[in-house]
């Protein structure tokens, strides 16, 4: 199976410079190793939003702060046998914030 590769911005920005020089997507596809998807993939998004950037943000929301999520760690090394249903109810009673288990 292949491994996925990230482009970094500096062949982004190669890719939509020698596009927007009139190269064709094969063209580019071939003499950067990249597969034609990808840089059509990439050329449409650009059309699209005028951007190439990645998007971070897929999965589910934090609902904890960075100090609750310390509590949280402090908490489960003081009490070791404690389940994370304990963890919540003292996460919950402490700082109001309901977070799964």
């Amino acid at each position: 199976m292949a491994q996925r590769k990230h482009l970094d911005d500096s062949l982004r920005g190669r890719i939509i410079g020698r596009l927007e020089c009139g190269r064709t997507q094969l063209e580019v596809s071939e003499e950067l190793g990249i597969t034609q998807y990808v840089i059509s993939r990439l050329w449409q998004r650009f059309q699209d939003d005028g951007d190439v950037s990645r998007c971070y943000s897929t999965g589910r929301l934090r609902v904890t702060t960075p100090n609750e999520d310390r509590y949280l760690a402090v908490t489960a090394k003081r009490n070791r046998r404690s389940t994370v249903s304990d963890l919540s109810r003292h996460l919950s009673s402490a700082t109001g914030t309901t977070a799964s288990r």
